[in-house]
């Protein structure tokens, strides 16, 4: 299996080549040639391998088809030792619960963080370890987190051998439970990077590191983020999870709802779609943050500013620029590189926006590749979480509201809408609170978190700056 980048560099890479680099050197992101196909014979004996071997079993087989340059044995032990009970809580790793006819949610936050990131960035950190490992080598990872993913990637990578994380987040843009997460660990290859700005400002901080190839290359610098491969391949593992626990036979269509920021969880099932899983919509929820919403409506993809990015409820989606979005444009311009590169370097750089409403691949968002969205308000994930409360008696995230409210939007009958939880409610308790009188359960070992010390380091937006701390650590 060889990767390109959506920005047509002629060069083909090896799944552990683009494990450790993180962006493409020309700026794309890494995409495999060719999706891999799951012809019916192949669904029906993943789905006996999920009900026979559970999630781990199902999880190597899915990564067997992207992965060929690590031995199948190690793949298979990293799978079972990634996702197992004692991590995620539950043997069945992703439960479905059903909500009412037609409607389910697919459990994804019982991991060490309580939130979906930990469903990749748990196996992102055996397969750094595991690599250096055989290489012999160093990474220093630069992230970026809106909230979940910070936390996962410091939980997944603390006291891994040979790997130091700098992750930078938007000071005071987090909820207190998530700054807690982060901000108190100790240990000394965790560094937190507090960015007066919004998310955006310390995604630009990082793709800026990753564009410096010569800085990139002296101190090794790889990502956790979504515009990872592996992470995001990881995430396709779920879909078919969801799908088989929604179905009884491999004829039936399911549909998913992802509360949307960054674009990554619900690229993941793009990819599991592109690969033939029955998939009938690909339902992309928004908050008030809704580039991508905007999106799939009229096609035109306009980036906001620091100043037109809401502060809202739903924090880990309050997010104006889409990395992963650029992998679905790569394939709905039909796997142009050059276009691609067009619209989401010059192009964005200089105008912040671009318009696809003219242009017959437009439609096939909806029609091939069956991308739907919508929009929820703080309003809205209040009332969504009070009814779901009220009627089922369930307690849901403010994230997960806003993909439960769309989701509710775009129902078809006879079709399972599989909406993907984001986060546990206690990370966002406050909002719970303001909607239901009450706060959400705490597991007990998150006990008073908030007042743990803290270990941050708060600065302006600045690449040099973070640059220099790099440089520094690394002496």
């Amino acid at each position: 299996m060889q990767y390109i980048s959506t920005r047509g560099n002629p060069d083909r890479k090896r799944f552990c080549e683009i494990l450790l680099e993180g962006l493409a050197p020309d700026g794309g992101l890494y995409l495999p040639v060719a999706y891999p196909q799951v012809d019916a014979a192949l669904l029906a004996a993943l789905r006996r391998v999920y009900h026979e071997q559970g999630y781990a079993a199902l999880a190597f087989e899915i990564l067997s088809l992207y992965i060929d340059d690590i031995p199948a044995e190690d793949l298979r032990a990293l799978c079972a030792k990634t996702y197992t009970a004692e991590v995620f809580g539950t043997g069945e790793i992703v439960p479905l619960r059903h909500l009412q006819e037609g409607v389910w949610i697919e459990a994804l936050s019982n991991g060490p963080t309580l939130a979906f990131k930990d469903m990749a960035m748990q196996l992102l950190g055996n397969l750094f370890e595991y690599e250096l490992a055989r290489r012999g080598e160093e990474i220093n990872i630069l992230g970026a987190t809106s909230g979940d993913t910070g936390s996962a990637a410091e939980h997944a990578m603390r006291g891994k051998k040979g790997v130091r994380v700098f992750m930078t987040s938007p000071f005071g843009r987090m909820s207190p439970f998530q700054q807690a997460q982060m901000f108190s660990l100790q240990d000394a290859n965790i560094y937190n990077i507090a960015i007066r700005g919004v998310f955006d400002d310390c995604q630009d901080i990082v793709k800026a590191v990753s564009n410096d190839l010569e800085f990139k290359r002296k101190y090794k610098i790889g990502t956790v983020n979504s515009i990872n491969w592996a992470r995001l391949l990881a995430q396709v593992v779920y879909y078919f999870a969801g799908y088989i626990q929604a179905t009884d036979n491999d004829q039936q269509k399911v549909s998913f709802a992802v509360p949307s920021g960054n674009f990554g969880n619900v690229c993941a099932g793009h990819v599991a779609r592109q690969m033939g899983l029955p998939i009938d919509k690909l339902v992309v929820a928004t908050n008030e943050n809704d580039v991508l919403d905007e999106f799939f409506r009229t096609g035109v993809y306009r980036v906001r500013g620091t100043a037109d990015t809401h502060e809202t409820s739903s924090p880990s989606m309050d997010i104006s620029k889409a990395s992963n979005f650029e992998r679905f444009v790569f394939d709905l311009l039909g796997r142009d590189g050059a276009r691609t590169k067009a619209l989401f370097g010059e192009g964005l750089s200089q105008t912040g926006r671009f318009d696809l409403s003219a242009d017959p691949a437009f439609s096939q968002a909806a029609s091939r590749y069956g991308f739907v969205s919508g929009r929820s308000t703080h309003a809205n994930r209040l009332d969504t979480i009070r009814r779901t409360f009220d009627q089922h008696g369930m307690v849901i995230d403010t994230h997960t509201a806003d993909g439960l409210k769309v989701a509710l939007e775009h129902l078809s009958p006879g079709v399972p809408m599989v909406v993907l939880e984001t986060a546990l409610p206690i990370k966002f308790a406050a909002t719970v609170v303001e909607a239901l009188g009450r706060e959400p359960d705490r597991p007990p070992q998150f006990e008073g978190i908030e007042a743990l010390p803290k270990r941050v380091l708060v600065m302006d937006a600045d690449v040099a700056g973070v640059k220099a701390i790099i440089e520094r650590e690394c002496a």
